[in-house]
Order: C-alpha cells, then sequence, then structure tokens
C-alpha cells in the first residue's frame, strides 16, 4: 500500500526517521516494522503553541517499496521551420514560462528585453545603491528576470486555480533551484540563487531554437492594415521583429508601455492598487514575537527567520503587510531618477539581523481622480509618480529615502535620531504624515495600532518607516477577452501578467504566462 499521511511533531523530533515510522505507524494502527518507505511530501512550522511544531505531510510505503524519487527535468525540442513564431515582450517569470511553454508546443518564442542579462544586471545595481543614480532601463525592476529576481524570489501563492503550482516548481529545479522548493510550505529561492536558475532558463530557450534580444525596449505594436490584428513589434532602436502573436508580459513598472497602448488607441482600465511605506524591525524581534521567545533568548536551531502576514479593512480600504521578507534587506526600486522608492529583498539563507516588509493601503480609482483631467486612464500612474517624486525630494536626493519611528509617527513627531537600517542609499528623517497622501497616512497610524496588538513589538521602539512602497501593483489593467485572452481591440494581442493586471507575484505570473502561451499557439 502506498499511501498519504499527516503527522503533528515537536521540532527536536521531527528531522528523525524512527520517529516519523513509530508516529506514522500509530495513526495507521500498524507495526513500525511494516512501514518500508518515507518521504516528505509538505513541511510547515506550527508555531501557534508551545512547544513548537512541524507538520509534515508524508508519502507512506506499508509492506512494498517505495517507488524511487526522480528529479524534475525539462527538455524542450527546436521547433520545425514552419512553426508559430511568438514575439514575447518581458523576460520575467510571465515571459520566461510563456516561452518554455511555447517551445513545450512546438512554437519558436522570440524574448525581447528592454534591460540588460541578469549577469550584466547586477553592476547596474552598484549606482543606485552607491552613487545615488538609477540605470533606467537595468535596475531592480528591469532586466531579465524581472523583478522579482532581485526581490526575495518568494513562490508562496493563493492562486491555485489559474494552473498547475507544482508544475512552476518543478521548472525552477529543473533549472538549478533547491528541490526543497517542492516541500516547503512556504517556498523561497533567494536574490543570490535566482539569476543562475534564470541563465539556466535562458540557455533552455536558445538551445531549442528560441531567440532573447535584451536592449529591445519595444516602442510600437505592429498592426495589420485594418488596424485589428498585431504583427508584431517595432523596438527603439528601430528593428521590427513579425510574428504570429505577442504576448505582452512587462511588469508593473514599465509605464511607457501603457503611454504606448493608449496612444495607439488600444483601451486601458484604471484599477486598485496599494501605496504606503516599509516599515522595519530587527529580526531578533519578529522571532520572539513569532515563537514565544523570552527577551534575549536565541531563535531555537531548526526554525527559519519567523515571517509575518498582516491584514485588516478600515474605512473600506485594506491595510495590509505586503513582500515580507524575513532577514532581508529594504533596496532602492526607482526606475527614474527624480523618484524614491522602496522594496524589499532577501537572500537564500535569510540572515540579515533585520526583517521588513511593504506596510501599505489600498487606493481605489477614484483615489487618483485628481489626475484623472489630465492623464485620463492613467491617472493612478500619475497618483504613484507624485509620491516617488515628493519620497525623493524628502529624503534630500542621491536615493536616501525619508523615515520615520513608528513611534515618532504615531506621536505626530520626527524623530530625533534613526535606528540604523539595512536600506544602504541612507535615510532621512521626515514627517510620513506630510508625505504620504492623507488617507493613506491616517489607516496606517491605525493599522499600526491594531497591528501591535496581533503581533508585540510591530509598532514599538524599534520599528522604523521608510517611504515610500509604490509598486505593490499596477495601477492599470490592459483587457483581454476571459476566453481568448486576446485584447479586445486587437486580435492576437496577449496582456500577460503583473503588467497586465493578471498576477501579483513570481508564481501566479509564470501561472499566466503559460495560459497566455497556450492560448497563443492554439488562436
Amino acid at each position: 500500500m502506498i499511501t498519504e499521511q499527516d503527522i503533528h511533531l515537536p521540532l527536536p523530533d521531527a528531522a528523525d526517521d524512527a520517529t516519523r515510522r513509530r508516529t506514522v505507524a500509530r495513526q495507521l494502527g500498524i507495526s513500525p516494522r511494516r512501514i518500508s518507505g518515507l518521504r516528505l511530501l509538505k513541511e510547515s512550522i506550527d508555531a501557534r503553541r508551545r512547544p513548537i511544531c512541524k507538520q509534515l505531510r508524508l508519502l507512506v510505503a506499508v509492506d512494498e517499496p517505495l517507488p524511487p524519487a526522480e528529479l524534475p527535468q525539462r527538455r524542450y525540442a527546436p521547433p520545425a521551420a514552419e512553426a508559430r513564431r511568438i514575439i514575447i515582450v518581458g523576460s520575467g517569470p510571465g515571459g520566461l514560462f510563456a516561452a518554455l511553454r511555447c517551445l513545450e508546443l512546438g512554437a519558436r518564442p522570440i524574448v525581447l528585453e528592454r534591460g540588460k542579462d541578469v549577469s550584466a544586471r547586477r553592476f547596474d545595481l552598484h549606482p543606485i545603491n552607491c552613487d545615488g543614480y538609477v540605470v533606467e532601463d537595468s535596475n531592480y525592476c528591469f532586466g531579465e528576470g524581472g523583478a522579482g529576481t532581485f526581490s526575495d524570489g518568494k513562490l508562496f501563492t493563493r492562486a491555485t486555480k489559474r494552473g498547475s503550482v507544482r508544475e512552476i516548481y518543478e521548472t525552477f529545479v529543473a533549472h538549478g533551484a533547491d528541490p526543497r522548493i517542492l516541500t516547503d510550505a512556504h517556498p523561497h529561492i533567494g536574490s543570490n540563487r535566482l539569476p543562475n536558475i534564470i541563465k539556466a532558463m535562458r540557455a533552455s530557450i536558445l538551445n531549442a531554437g528560441g531567440e532573447v534580444h535584451f536592449r529591445a525596449r519595444v516602442c510600437a505594436l505592429l498592426r495589420s492594415a485594418d488596424g485589428r490584428r498585431a504583427l508584431g513589434v517595432r523596438t527603439a532602436d528601430g528593428r521590427e521583429f513579425a510574428g504570429d502573436a505577442v504576448i505582452l508580459a512587462t511588469g508593473h513598472s514599465a509605464r511607457d508601455v501603457y503611454r504606448m497602448l493608449s496612444t495607439q488607441g488600444l483601451a486601458l482600465e484604471r484599477k486598485p492598487f496599494a501605496v504606503g511605506v516599509r516599515i522595519e524591525h530587527p529580526q531578533a524581534l519578529i522571532d520572539a514575537a513569532q515563537y514565544h521567545l523570552r527577551p534575549g533568548q536565541p531563535r531555537p536551531e531548526g526554525l527559519p527567520a519567523a515571517a509575518y502576514t498582516l491584514a485588516t479593512k478600515l474605512d473600506g480600504r485594506g491595510v495590509h503587510s505586503f513582500c515580507m521578507c524575513p532577514g532581508g534587506f529594504i533596496v532602492p526600486a526607482a526606475t527614474e531618477n527624480d523618484e524614491v522608492v522602496v522594496n524589499g529583498m532577501s537572500l537564500s539563507r535569510r540572515n540579515s539581523p533585520f526583517a521588513n516588509s511593504g506596510f501599505v493601503v489600498t487606493v481605489e480609482p477614484e483615489d487618483t481622480d485628481t489626475y484623472r483631467a489630465e492623464h485620463g486612464v492613467l491617472s493612478g500612474i500619475a497618483y504613484q509618480k507624485a509620491l516617488e517624486i515628493a519620497t525623493a525630494q524628502a529624503g534630500g536626493g542621491r536615493m536616501r529615502a525619508p523615515a520615520q519611528r513608528v513611534r515618532d509617527f504615531l506621536a505626530g513627531r520626527v524623530s530625533a535620531e534613526l535606528p540604523r537600517t539595512s536600506y544602504h542609499p541612507g535615510i532621512t528623517p521626515c514627517d510620513l504624515h506630510a508625505l504620504l497622501p492623507r488617507g493613506v497616512a491616517q489607516r496606517l497610524a491605525e493599522g499600526l495600532r491594531l497591528f501591535d496588538r496581533k503581533l508585540r513589538g510591530f509598532a514599538g521602539e524599534d520599528a522604523l518607516l521608510i517611504g515610500s512602497e509604490t509598486r505593490t501593483s499596477s495601477p492599470v489593467r490592459i483587457p483581454r477577452d476571459p476566453t481568448t485572452l486576446q485584447h479586445p481591440q486587437l486580435a492576437r494581442l496577449y496582456p500577460c501578467g503583473e503588467g497586465a493586471g493578471f498576477a501579483g507575484g513570481i508564481v501566479s505570473a509564470a501561472m499566466d504566462g503559460r495560459r497566455c502561451a497556450e492560448a497563443a499557439c492554439a488562436g
């Protein structure tokens, strides 16, 4: 018999094979000697009470051998000479997984990326961190791998109805990711490991006959004579790429793409998004709160840096944590030189002494109406941009960010001094109430008081706010038919992923990329 079994074990016992066997045997009502094999399928930590336990899902073999485990592999055959050519704009998770799916379906993907390859892109992070200026097509948001490459590499998603999450994880493992992402309840790759995985995915595309072009910023869609069908794209350097379909997977910060579509008369829609700040704590504080530790007590061996998820609604607007990075760093995520934007990342070991998270408030389309007369459907982008410029001015230049202790934010005073931070360009004391939109600041203050009751120390002396977190998602949706996934005004154009408003993270964007590739190859 081969079956699955869930067991709950205290942390010190969870890794012991004999304890696992005894526990499974007891639950099945059999002798441990009849268990011929165990394999871990899923693992999570239950820290709700003491002692801290691990919840394990095991594949159990009783009275017969356990089938051998095999690491996922992916091989892609070259398309036929007459295969469809699918133009894919953007090489984030949506674009890369769309390209790999095209190869599986016998089509030839042509990937166009405005930024540089992931190795060259690393060097362009130095200017924004150390010299105070942005390389505008190669930064934390733009370049091979997209924004997720240097934004922690978290893979957890609730978008399980959009496709096979397991397929996404296995594709990452086949390209070099740690197999533990297949069993961790909240899998995470790390910004230090993702670049090599992305390079391996690019190699798969190229080795199978696909194309990947860097520094190829798309500035126009090529259309049929009647304007109703996409025929390809033109790049800023004058090159034209013709194809049978165009998948637009450009990410949430490619604002020029929205302007391009609007100029070409294609419909766009306003949508909710969120803005706020990054909140940073000592990781030890989060560990103590989540793992019920005494002050100064170190995190028990075998436990990862603790994370949290907090959410509520205040006056009809969501207030929530976003992209929580245990053992992480706050990074500058601006894409133009007149703005300051902050985001979070962590390395695979999550061993920084800091924890940070976006701490944001929902912005509804009507909240951006002040900008609508001038910017129309792009009013949300204008709202974001105005806050980002004001943030840069409040920080004082060179990517310095305005900051305030939480206690001072709640008391309405500028911080006399600021604690250490992981944000490398530096921070400047500021009244964040004066910087943030009024409704955002008020709800953040209410949320801080509420969340401090849920997570001890969240609004305490060591908590720091750093502005501004504005790129949680796109304020614009590029509409598409729910069945064909094509833009309603332009056949063979497939809006895809976060930038189109149909995903919210690495995994959901990857699944959407696969869906769009299937539609493009079938249409």
